[in-house]
């Protein structure tokens, strides 16, 4: 059992939580939030400190999974994502059990696979990603770091996603579309070229 420490107490948080807490291997130890938070309970967790705190838990072997939420911008996510690297942290890579991703798939440390996503063969999915709540993620697919893939959306085969981008809910990008760095897909959209 890892000890796992979580890093951002919003709503992305929550869902997080409900995952981790259907896998077995991972413990909570608390979250990491703002200080006005400190002594707050998410979900039966507390808050035990800032991001200030990272190098202490890294030295005491925790895992670190970053639950914060990204929709405009993953700066948040890579500023923590770095502050956990450079003082040594380690990722959990967690994938719910009510996900199927093909044991020909790659999905990259600190990325969290939620309930109903299903992610197909030679699929690759960078560091630091959202892959959220029964999205698609189809054969042959490139997700670069730091991006959110939201809720319900299609990703068809061979699409190749650059890093820091975000894929609205219920959207859908056809095949062998390529999707630029930092681009934000908005909810509902069909994007086909």
């Amino acid at each position: 059992m890892q000890n796992l420490i979580l890093v951002g107490g919003g709503g992305h948080c929550k869902s997080c939580i409900d995952v981790i807490e259907e896998i077995n291997g991972y413990k909570i130890i608390g979250i990491l939030d703002i200080k006005e938070k400190v002594g707050e309970e998410i979900l039966g967790y507390k808050i035990i400190g800032t991001d200030d705190d990272i190098e202490k838990y890294a030295r005491q072997c925790c895992c670190f999974l970053i639950t914060v939420g990204q929709i405009e911008s993953a700066d948040l996510r890579i500023k923590l994502f770095n502050k956990i690297k450079n003082a040594g942290g380690k990722f959990a890579t967690i994938i719910s059990p009510r996900a199927y991703v093909s044991k020909h798939a790659k999905i990259g440390e600190g990325t969290i696979v939620m309930h109903d996503v299903l992610v197909n063969a030679d699929a690759k999915i960078g560091k630091n990603c959202i892959i959220n709540t029964k999205a698609l993620i189809e054969h042959e697919c490139t997700i670069g770091d730091n991006c959110h893939i939201a809720v319900g959306a299609v990703v068809a085969g061979q699409v190749k996603i650059d890093s820091e981008s975000f894929v609205g809910a219920n959207s859908t990008i056809v095949q062998c579309v390529k999707i630029l760095k930092k681009t934000f897909i908005k909810a509902g959209s069909l994007v086909s070229k």
